[in-house]
């Protein structure tokens, strides 16, 4: 196995570019890098799970003539190149369908997460002044009053509406054959919009030089091989399951499972077991999930099982033992953003040192640093905010908030908001977003430490833990805590949970408080909204104030 150094040493831009793509800097297609260029080998590109039981296959092939139909339906309907076509549809093969129409025609594709509600649909296409959506029954009531010009719904159950289309119908009328429209790696293929965790969604468009970004993610840190059989939990509304469940492996040459289903451990635990799942990857979320139901892996697995991946928060050390110790496989942290995709891993292709709860080192192609207060770069130790340094990053492709804003950037540094420490080995250890960190006593803690060590304790399935404004200590450390159905909250329990952090972590990190909750506040692509339950305490202070 190569190592890292070598990665580093080795990689050039020019040549991966040569290595990894059919087409050019100057003349690339994303349809073509996805799809065309796998034709005649007689590969199978979709696995499809459907929500009644049903199941399906398809090739390369019988995606290129079903995309050639819908990329000349859109034109037929006024749709031209750098147009923007929105997907609200589950994970079914008219939404990898219309992925890949959109790409060839030249369009752009914007993903529409189907737990959105008619307001963030709004917002979403009215910033992006989408021209189309394609969509399906149960998600075409979210519509009523949105101003979109051409709806296309798939599988119709009641009399279309005047301004709809039939999916399967305007296929039958269309021919297959479609030249795909070349572009340049600045044109923007995707329409991305950030998580809004803090104010409304920011559009995110990416230009096709991203696709090469997505190849060496795949390549290195995922380690995805010709004889995997592979999965990507995350839902493709989401730019973790699209760029990496979607277009990074199609880019590869590589089938891709989507199951229609809603997540649940139960299914996910069958398709791993029907497909022998090998590289598997998702977020941290699905696997404290996957812990808090053991029980339910079978030792089968193992027997296939060889990487796993995961990304969106970090993750928990007994996540990882488990992983490691039960089921004999490895899985690693990697961390991106949506406006960056993957870009710090610990490797499964590469070797390096492997430190438990690090996010890991920079892929090759990217570099990152660590800076202090005046934007300075910060030695070993050093505890800062994490920056992609944009001058040595060949790989990076991200342009700014709605294609100019460039807020988030200093100098040469696109500035993450996330708080990390460069630990002993050069690598990153992650210890919150910045307005997550706890300040309590002239302490910093990271929530994640204390989440972490709570769910060490067997009775807890889900942490969060934020800091309750206090006048005397700045803040205190609260923890909302979610049970496994066999336990129930009692003074007991919170004493229990309480020593035990205090024993393992620290006397000034263990939660002064614990609430016991039936859920967490979590965003549509499973991230713990801790700012949510923190105005939430804020509030409830400011009521308490007032009444008095």
């Amino acid at each position: 196995m190569k190592t890292l150094e070598q990665a580093y040493q080795e990689f050039n831009f020019d040549s991966f570019l040569a290595e990894q793509l059919v087409g050019t800097a100057e003349s690339v297609n994303a349809y073509v890098e996805c799809c065309e260029r796998y034709l005649g080998l007689n590969k199978t590109a979709l696995i499809w799970e459907g929500n009644n039981g049903e199941s399906a296959e398809w090739t390369f092939e019988q995606l290129a003539e079903a995309s050639g139909k819908l990329a000349n339906y859109f034109v037929s309907v006024g749709l031209k190149e750098g147009d923007c076509i929105a997907g609200l549809l589950p994970r079914t093969p008219e939404l990898l369908i219309t992925i890949l129409a959109t790409w060839r025609m030249g369009a752009i594709y914007q993903p529409l997460f189907t737990a959105f509600e008619s307001k963030a649909i709004e917002h979403r296409i009215n910033t992006a002044k989408t021209k189309l959506i394609v969509t399906n029954d149960e998600q075409r009531k979210k519509l009523h009053g949105v101003a979109i010009t051409h709806i296309l719904t798939a599988h119709p159950l009641n009399t279309l509406s005047h301004h709809d289309a039939d999916f399967w119908t305007e296929l039958t009328k269309q021919s297959s054959v479609f030249a795909p429209v070349m572009q340049n790696f600045e044109d923007d293929f995707l329409m991305m919009f950030t998580s809004g965790t803090t104010g409304l969604a920011k559009s995110v468009p990416v230009p096709l030089k991203a696709v090469l970004a997505f190849k060496g993610y795949m390549a290195y840190a995922v380690d995805l091989r010709e004889e995997d059989s592979f999965w990507n939990l995350a839902d493709p509304g989401w730019a973790y399951g699209l760029y990496y469940g979607i277009a990074g492996p199609l880019s590869l040459g590589h089938s891709i499972i989507m199951d229609e289903r809603a997540f649940s451990v139960d299914n996910a635990v069958q398709i791993i077991q029907k497909y022998k799942v090998s590289n598997l990857t998702g977020s941290p979320t699905a696997f404290r999930m996957f812990f808090g139901f053991k029980e339910k892996f079978d030792s089968s697995i193992k027997q296939h099982l060889r990487v796993v991946s995961s990304a969106g928060e970090p993750l928990t050390p007994e996540v990882i033992h488990w992983f490691n110790h039960d089921l004999n496989v490895n899985i690693y942290d990697q961390y991106g953003q949506t406006e960056l995709g993957m870009v710090i891993a610990n490797h499964h292709a590469l070797e390096h040192e492997k430190k438990v709860g690090s996010a890991g080192f920079a892929n090759p192609g990217h570099r990152f640093a660590v800076l202090n207060q005046n934007n300075e770069e910060v030695e070993k130790g050093g505890i800062g905010t994490l920056a992609i340094d944009f001058t040595q990053s060949p790989l990076t492709w991200f342009k700014g908030y709605g294609g100019n804003n460039l807020k988030s950037f200093v100098g040469q540094y696109y500035l993450t908001g996330d708080t990390v420490k460069l630990n002993e080995f050069g690598g990153v250890d992650f210890i919150g977003r910045a307005d997550d960190v706890i300040t309590t006593s002239g302490y910093r803690i990271g929530p994640f430490e204390v989440e972490s060590t709570l769910l060490e304790c067997e009775e807890v399935l889900e942490s969060a833990v934020i800091g309750k404004p206090d006048p005397a200590r700045t803040e205190v450390v609260k923890a909302f805590v979610v049970l496994k159905p066999k336990f129930s909250a009692s003074d007991e329990l919170n004493r229990k949970l309480q020593e035990y952090v205090r024993s393992r972590l620290s006397k000034h990190a263990y939660p002064k408080e614990i609430e016991f909750v039936d859920a967490l506040p979590k965003t549509s692509s499973g991230k713990i909204q801790r700012n949510l339950l923190k105005q939430q305490e804020i509030a409830k202070m400011q009521g308490i104030q007032k009444a008095v």
